[in-house]
């Protein structure tokens, strides 16, 4: 919905804030999850979201995006998903709302929000970009424990005035008193076609009703701007939000940030608001960059990453590790037991499972994907795990 941005940039270069001073590390588990976002599935997400045409409130190529999104979270497992509707002067639309619960602090919600519906064009940029990024965010995610909870949240009717973001601030934050860690806001991140597009523009509250919120939003800022440069290849640049979903949450005295593209498009708001126009490399990097930024302020659960493990009495061993082709596994099997070995990657999936029936076993493992992995081997009722790297 943004206008006018480059202008408004030049206005605010002077406020522009260093992020190498905030002292956030990068996380060897944050990054393996980062190195899944799929670059395949972003082209191919941006391809359907345009083939659904011009996707203005009241259209069913709007209805056929909002099928199309709800049922991606089905299938990658979500239940908690909420269609909510509201009735305005362009017609009847909803809000997708997915909320993946946290295991220490179910009822504080980080948000990460765009809106998916567009004006006068198919809008691929403005904001397929913003949606399919959470898309991919979603499923990467789908096993990953977080303490906090998140809501995944598709606006709709954000091009005739935020009116879904504003309905559901007043209609679900307010009446029930919400508690928001954070609210993080994708609008329009595809970048240009033809441009140099190496830097995202990282966005804070820097309004004066309220002025509570803006310290907090100054720091969660630039701790999404560290993590951007941490786990992408691109640049950063602090500005000011305005004209997009947080807006409301912003003016409920919550605290948010948000991204937007570096290079504005001339595009947005038209018929060539297209995929040719755009450059899905770098929305394959902003979506690095939000991941990692989404695990530190969700914060993963390590704790409960961790397997629990149970003493056996047979000595296990395995080698070599790092390993390449193949794993020897030694097991001293008592009383004609049978033990398993089963190989769980960092999204908590299990990607091998191998009976051991002797002593000494040989396993495959030119076909495993390189990377950390948890070993975990039973005998009987018990279990123990290691790590594995597979390189």
């Amino acid at each position: 919905m943004k206008s006018n941005y480059l202008a408004i940039k030049l206005f605010v270069l002077a406020l522009f804030i260093s992020t190498t001073s905030f002292s956030q590390t990068y996380s060897p588990y944050f990054g393996n999850v980062v190195n899944n976002v799929s670059a395949s599935n972003i082209l191919n997400d941006l391809t359907s979201f345009e083939n659904f045409g011009v996707k203005e409130v009241g259209t069913q190529a709007l209805t056929h995006a909002e099928n199309w999104i709800t049922a991606r979270y089905t299938d990658l497992g979500y239940t908690n998903i909420e269609l909510q509707t509201f009735t305005y002067s362009a017609g009847t639309s909803n809000n997708i709302i997915i909320t993946k619960t946290g295991t220490t602090y179910p009822n504080t919600y980080v948000i990460i929000d765009a809106h998916y519906d567009t004006k006068n064009g198919p809008g691929t940029n403005d904001n397929g970009s913003g949606t399919v990024l959470i898309m991919e965010l979603a499923r990467l995610l789908a096993n990953v424990p977080t303490e906090y909870s998140i809501k995944f949240i598709h606006f709709s009717g954000e091009e005739d005035g935020l009116i879904g973001s504003n309905y559901y601030v007043n209609n679900t934050v307010i009446p029930q008193n919400l508690d928001i860690k954070l609210v993080l806001n994708i609008d329009q991140v595809g970048g240009v076609n033809g441009m140099t597009n190496n830097s995202i523009v990282c966005e804070r509250d820097q309004s004066n009703s309220p002025r509570s919120n803006n310290a907090a939003s100054n720091i969660a800022t630039n701790q999404l701007a560290a993590c951007i440069e941490l786990y992408s290849s691109l640049n950063t640049e602090i500005s000011y939000a305005y004209g997009s979903d947080y807006v409301p949450f912003e003016d409920n005295g919550e605290v948010i940030t948000g991204l937007y593209e570096s290079n504005e498009t001339p595009y947005s708001h038209g018929p060539n608001d297209v995929l040719a126009n755009m450059d899905p490399t770098y929305l394959f990097e902003v979506t690095k960059g939000t991941l990692g930024a989404a695990m530190f302020f969700a914060e993963v659960d390590f704790n409960a990453l961790q397997v629990e493990s149970y003493s056996i009495d047979a000595s296990i061993n395995m080698f070599p590790n790092p390993v390449q082709q193949t794993l020897h596994i030694n097991v001293d099997l008592k009383n004609n037991e049978v033990g398993t070995f089963k190989l769980i990657d960092i999204l908590g999936k299990e990607v091998l499972n191998k009976t051991l029936e002797t002593s000494s076993t040989q396993v495959d493992m030119s076909t495993v994907n390189k990377g950390v992995y948890l070993a975990v081997f039973e005998v009987g009722t018990k279990r123990t795990t290691k790590k594995l790297i597979v390189n």
